[in-house]
């Protein structure tokens, strides 16, 4: 179990500067969405997310260029960014968050399970980091949502 007060801490910033947020999920499957959504009064700042869990619809719907998944594949810092801010256009949103990696138990593009990028795009610039998590697919689900709301916690300052 999670506490939600990153959640309501990221929702209320967000809210302060009059800002929104849109989220880009695929290891994730739309936990992230569902963990802001927990947040009593989350549409004051949350729009909307996509779920890409197919590497298809990262392509169709996020504007993912064919060409970087060929080169890079959808395990990537590019991935990552390309979907972050890919659902900021899409969406209309001031800040785009994206999750992409191996929640397990299988190996996904030669990487190991807990293997994961995750993505935040703002205004100005758009930060990514690799993470390296262990445990279940749901652990690695849970701390994909707490790294991401965490990296763009300190990002709003």
């Amino acid at each position: 179990m999670w506490s939600e007060d990153l959640e309501a801490r990221v929702l209320d910033a967000l809210a302060r500067r009059g800002e929104t947020l849109a989220t880009a999920e695929s290891l994730t499957g739309g936990l992230l969405a569902s963990r802001l959504t927990d947040v009593p009064g989350a549409s004051r700042s949350f729009v909307g997310g996509v779920v890409s869990y197919a590497t298809r619809v990262k392509v169709s719907v996020l504007d993912v260029p064919e060409q970087l998944v060929a080169e890079h594949g959808v395990i990537s810092r590019e991935c990552a960014v390309a979907m972050a801010q890919g659902v900021r256009t899409r969406l209309e949103a001031t800040w785009g968050l994206a999750t992409t990696g191996v929640a397990g138990p299988d190996e996904q593009e030669g990487r190991p399970p807990g293997t994961v990028w995750i993505a935040v795009a703002g205004p100005t610039r758009v930060d990514a980091e690799l993470l390296a998590l262990d445990g279940d697919r749901l652990a690695v689900r849970q701390a994909t949502c707490r790294s991401v709301l965490a990296a763009l916690h300190h990002l709003l300052g």
